[in-house]
């Protein structure tokens, strides 16, 4: 089997040494091409090259979330296609790895590189779902190229964290758990939006929901973790479905006290509930419009600000070794 293995030099759990152990063993079993990433959206185009090669049979991806990202982005710039397109493999060198983590990796590079392994010899493999998220026709973001994602995305208020986070990483802050919760509590500080929402869902044949501060669209379960905590946002989220969608209409200081205790506390079987949380689940195709330019992110990536976003769940978009 050919393989290429896309590092990302700058992921944060794996060093130097470690990596080097992890392709010498990747390297044992399989014709392996190396390629280290040396700037933003290298990945992307090292996926690309992948699918449109002859010969290149796997894709390994060893960073974060947004190593990953790119890789599937790179890998389905002409769509899916299940029977030519390269499989993907994940080795998780992130803080959180949640994609890895959501089909069942271990958090650790080495353990998880042991997983791949024996993966591979018993030829186990999963064929998942994505979502994609484009500008939506007829409105001024309708010339934003379209962009897949593994496990989430959100416009407004979660994504507004995320981009506090990328800029304080910016300044050489360390991507921590704690550094997150603090972006949380200043995000809401700030949020001027959070008692009358600017978002509003419409999807075919229903009624639009109007008035939506906050909304997180999840393409798996758990949405996120902290350390070793898992939480559900939307407990019946799977790559085996469509999408799914938290949406909350009021962001008062006593209801972002209850939900984030009940996201705290979620588990596989509930999560936030109440009459201003909206849940639907296995949503194939439908768009957010904001009254206002709200931040937009995609797997833990801030992609600036939007007005429309249109999002479909495609499935069985990908194989993935498992």
């Amino acid at each position: 089997m050919r393989a290429l293995l896309v590092v990302n030099p700058a992921a944060t759990t794996t060093s130097a040494r470690t990596r080097d152990v992890l392709i010498h063993a990747l390297a044992s079993e399989m014709k392996l091409e190396v390629v280290t990433t040396e700037y933003r959206g290298h990945a992307r185009d090292l996926g690309r090259q992948a699918a449109e090669s002859d010969d290149i049979e796997l894709v390994v991806a060893l960073g974060g979330d947004g190593t990953v990202n790119e890789v599937v982005n790179g890998l389905l710039h002409n769509g899916p296609d299940l029977d030519r397109l390269p499989r993907l493999a994940v080795v998780p060198g992130g803080s959180t790895n949640v994609f890895a983590r959501a089909l069942g990796l271990p958090n650790d590079a080495v353990e998880a590189t042991g997983a791949l392994l024996d993966a591979l010899r018993e030829d186990r493999e999963r064929a998942i779902g994505l979502g994609l998220a484009a500008g939506t026709p007829g409105t001024e973001d309708e010339a934003v190229p379209s962009r897949w994602f593994t496990f989430c995305a959100g416009l407004g208020f979660d994504a507004g964290v995320i981009g506090r986070v990328e800029q304080q990483r910016e300044r050489g802050k360390r991507s921590t758990h704690a550094l997150y919760l603090r972006q949380v509590v200043r995000q809401f500080l700030d949020e001027p939006h959070r008692r009358h929402g600017m978002i509003t869902l419409e999807r075919p044949g229903q009624d639009p929901v109007t008035d939506l501060v906050l909304s997180i669209i999840c393409n798996t379960s758990p949405w996120t973790f902290l350390g070793n905590r898992p939480v559900y946002a939307s407990p019946k989220a799977s790559f085996d479905t469509g999408l799914d969608v938290l949406g909350l209409n009021r962001m008062s200081t006593a209801a972002v006290a209850r939900y984030a205790t009940q996201l705290l506390t979620s588990s596989p079987e509930r999560g936030p509930h109440g009459k201003h949380a909206l849940s639907l689940h296995d949503l194939t195709d439908f768009t957010l419009h904001s009254k206002v330019p709200l931040p937009l992110q995609m797997d833990g990536d801030h992609l600036g600000l939007r007005t429309s976003v249109t999002f479909t769940g495609v499935r069985r978009a990908l194989r993935v070794i498992v």
